[in-house]
């Protein structure tokens, strides 16, 4: 049995109907779990799950707006319904509802930066944590930016968002880390994702980036999913409260 193998293994993805979230998905079906793909249109769910079916994986489709803590409570009862247990969680779900200056968001704005990114892992993960330390074995997956280790004109708010993800990897690792619960980070540079698109399809931003890029290109969401693979299976059993940083070299050459 490989080491990355995630046979028998339970995986709630957030946002995984498109992008990051759905090449984490279908990476972890791929080695053997048994995923939930959960965003906020059923239909898009539906399309993912039946995709990983069609391709011999297990997968259930659960819509669930991650800023509801009820629909997460639900999320959680039903893939315990579909699967039982959860061993794995990644929380991708990340939104940044405007762009510009600090001085200009608006507290609404604000607020809504803070749960989707923060707020809505911080009550997921403690949804998922108890059952995870009662078996012993768990691994916590959150989907941060490199946007979080240095400044990035008009999505600083986005940012702090994806810093306090680092510090709450950090703070859950040191707390569960005696039930043999794993809670790492992944902060990705600029990935060609529909999310993203804004910063990525504009051709001479793209080659401005690409040349600022020591491998010389932009990255693909399937570029994440194998850290997440390492991080959620026994190659990564002694990780934790750890940042992966997965840019293409931007943050060390720029």
């Amino acid at each position: 049995m490989s080491i990355f193998d995630l046979d028998g293994k339970t995986a709630l993805i957030t946002g995984s109907s498109r992008g990051i979230g759905r090449a984490i998905a279908e990476a972890m079906a791929r080695a053997g779990a048994q995923v939930v793909i959960a965003s906020r249109k059923q239909a898009a769910c539906d399309a993912v799950a039946a995709g990983i079916r069609a391709g011999g994986g297990k997968a259930v489709a659960i819509a669930c707006h991650v800023g509801d803590k009820a629909q997460l409570q639900g999320l959680v009862e039903k893939t315990h319904d579909a699967f039982g247990g959860i061993d794995i969680l990644v929380n991708n779900v990340g939104a940044n509802p405007t762009l510009g200056p600090l001085s200009a968001l608006s507290d609404d704005a604000f607020d809504r930066v803070m749960t989707s990114n923060v707020k809505s892992a911080f009550w997921l993960s403690n949804l998922v944590l108890p059952e995870m330390a009662a078996r012993k074995d768990g691994a916590v997956i959150f989907i941060a930016s490199i946007a979080a280790l240095r400044a990035s004109a008009g999505i600083n708010a986005y940012g702090a968002a994806k810093a306090a993800l680092m510090q709450l990897a950090r703070g859950l690792a040191a707390e569960w880390g005696a039930s043999n619960i794993r809670v790492n980070c992944i902060a990705p540079g600029l990935i060609k994702t529909d999310f993203a698109r804004a910063l990525w399809d504009d051709a001479a931003r793209a080659r401005q980036r690409i040349a600022e890029t020591p491998l010389g290109r932009l990255g693909e969401p399937g570029d994440i999913a194998g850290a997440a693979i390492l991080l959620a299976s026994q190659a990564g059993s002694f990780i934790t409260g750890q940042t992966i940083v997965i840019d293409g070299g931007v943050t060390i050459a720029g």
